[in-house]
């Protein structure tokens, strides 16, 4: 921090000792690292980081600086910052041959491995639409995402590949697919082994010293299209600009200093000497919470980031210990999982300074056991949405610890407000409606659906379709979901999506998908359903059914079938309140 932001009155006996708007007020003040500037995106003046990174490939040019210092950790492969920033380069140079341009898109479908991140900005640093793909998606779904974004270039593991090869020709737009580790040889000259182009891990530092094609990006420009389920069950495309994506750079070191602002405290200076920082990213690259809120800012700012082949909470263990993992978390889930595991006391896991998710409901006693068990630990969460470019709001610390039912106040940069189900006015503090969010983290629209994005987006403002109240300082409680739609894990399912592929079962007369509670997971699906006359189906059957269908996270872990047409009022809404109840009754 700089000597513009005074320290609070030393020895403050009450928390807090600064209020959220005092606290914004100094971190945010001409001067302060985290200046505001007033900028105008899409026709809205808007509160913008004025110290932000102008494009991802200004983010991949800043994250050399940390040199020989490690950055990503997989297994027993270890990339430091220049062996990063070489493969990048070469990549880049090698798409920049091969025809991609500015605007194009480049899909990524691939677990999380050193690849994914080389191949992400090795892409943006050509100002092309990288357009990550969710790796847990049937052949199927890939096969939408690549025809719906109308990549170029795609890069997958062989797994992903495997599962894809059959629906290549529906994605006539593809031109050429690079396919990370274990590909046996291929004919096809439009399909490269990505180790051929830029070897493995483990050679990168050798690469020779590429420049970086000179491509002219700026803030306003595309960066990525990120895949939002949608009500009408197809998934949407959320196009976001370079200013959207980096704009969670600032926001996470900012709520950071304001913890310490809160609590009558000068935030630290920062501190070349200081051990490096390091995540233990136990979510995908693909989400806007692996990719933009813990991957860009890493790389600027110097942390490591040690990835697991599959969450495994022992192995999580280990790798804290290994790595001295400072922050952790994910989701709920994980959250549950480090605190209970019973060989969580056989590893020291001292170096924890934050356990914090979002993404997921998440229960108030989650709080309370993160300081019991990890006492150093800061617990943290927040709310944020694919169409927000993740974080919106941000809890932390003591904030959070006061009020657990929270996501958190705003970042600076963002305004919220609750509004009429039906949009047409504003409700005053404390009352619930659905939550709009503003700030220049907010998507451009939905790709290629005008639409949709008219509905969705107002002015500046996303209607989140989250049922919300905030209280007088500012503090966001989310109440309910207006969408139908469940999250497990941290994974979003649309029950709709779930429900018309039971209805292409051909027993199947009606169908309705809840969430059951989940004491860790958050929800998970369940469906009713009701069989037509003279039709037989098992819950085993009608699992199967979906499963060869939709990804696994979606499919329905119980199916309770119902003698008549399910309830409904007299719009012939289905009652869903009414079926969760025999979920409940059935436990």
């Amino acid at each position: 921090m700089t000597d513009s932001i005074s320290p609070t009155p030393p020895g403050a006996s009450t928390w807090p000792a600064m209020s959220i708007a005092a606290a914004h007020g100094l971190l945010t003040a001409p001067g302060a690292p985290f200046e505001m500037e007033t900028v105008v995106i899409g026709g809205v003046p808007l509160r913008a980081w004025k110290n932000a990174p102008p494009s991802l490939r200004a983010v991949v040019e800043a994250g050399r600086a940390h040199g020989e210092a490690v950055f990503l950790v997989h297994e027993d492969e270890r990339v430091t910052f220049e062996a990063f920033h070489r493969a990048v380069a070469a990549l880049a140079a090698d798409l920049r041959a091969n025809g991609v341009e500015k605007g194009d898109r480049v899909a990524l479908a691939m677990r999380n491995l050193p690849e994914w991140p080389v191949a992400f900005y090795a892409a943006a640093c050509l100002g092309a639409i990288v357009t990550p793909l969710n790796a847990w998606w049937t052949g199927p779904e890939l096969e939408y995402g690549l025809a719906d974004s109308g990549s170029k270039v795609l890069f997958v593991d062989a797994e992903r590949f495997e599962r894809l090869a059959e629906h290549l020709p529906g994605c006539p737009d593809l031109k050429r697919i690079y396919v990370a580790r274990d590909l046996d040889e291929v004919a096809n000259p439009h399909i490269v082994r990505l180790e051929d182009v830029i070897g493995g891990p483990e050679t990168w530092a050798d690469l020779p010293d590429y420049p970086l094609p000179p491509v002219d990006v700026g803030p306003e420009d595309d960066a990525t299209i990120f895949y939002t389920s949608g009500t009408t069950g197809k998934p949407k495309g959320a196009l976001a600009s370079q200013r959207n994506i980096n704009s969670n750079i600032m926001a996470g070191a900012c709520v950071a200093a304001r913890a310490f602002l809160r609590r009558g405290e000068t935030p630290p200076t920062p501190d070349a000497s200081a051990a490096q920082r390091a995540t233990l990213l136990s979510v995908p690259f693909f989400h806007a919470t692996g990719c933009v809120a813990i991957l860009n800012p890493s790389l600027l700012g110097g942390a490591k980031l040690v990835m697991m082949r599959k969450w495994d909470p022992v192995r999580a263990f280990e790798l804290i210990e290994r790595e001295r993992i400072t922050s952790a978390g994910g989701v709920p889930t994980i959250a549950w999982q480090l605190i209970e595991h019973p060989l969580r006391s056989n590893y020291d896991l001292s170096s924890l300074e934050s356990v914090s998710y979002g993404g997921a409901p998440s229960a108030p006693e989650l709080v309370r056991k993160i300081k019991e068990t990890f006492p150093r630990s800061a617990p943290g969460n927040g709310w944020g949405m694919t169409e927000t470019s993740a974080t919106s709001t941000s809890h932390t610390a003591e904030d959070y610890e006061h009020r657990p039912d929270s996501c958190g106040p705003a970042v600076p940069v963002t305004d919220l407000k609750i509004m009429t189900v039906e949009g047409d006015r504003e409700l005053p503090t404390g009352e619930v409606g659905e939550l709009w969010c503003r700030g220049p983290q907010v998507v451009k629209g939905y790709w290629n659906k005008p639409e949709a994005t008219a509905q969705t987006f107002v002015d500046g403002w996303v209607k989140t379709g989250d049922l919300a109240r905030l209280d007088d300082e500012g503090f966001c409680f989310i109440i309910d979901r207006a969408k139908d739609m469940l999250i497990r894990g941290g994974e979003n399912i649309y029950c709709i999506e779930v429900e018309n592929a039971l209805y292409d079962h051909p027993a199947v007369m009606d169908a309705a998908v809840v969430g059951i509670p989940h004491r860790t997971l958050g929800e998970e699906p369940g469906a009713v359903v009701t069989l037509k006359p003279g039709a037989t189906a098992g819950e085993a059957d009608l699992r199967a059914f979906v499963a060869e269908r939709l990804a696994a996270f979606k499919v329905p872990v119980r199916v309770l079938f119902w003698n008549e047409t399910l309830p409904r009022n007299a719009n012939g809404k289905i009652l869903k309140a009414d079926l969760r109840k025999l979920f409940v009754d059935a436990a």
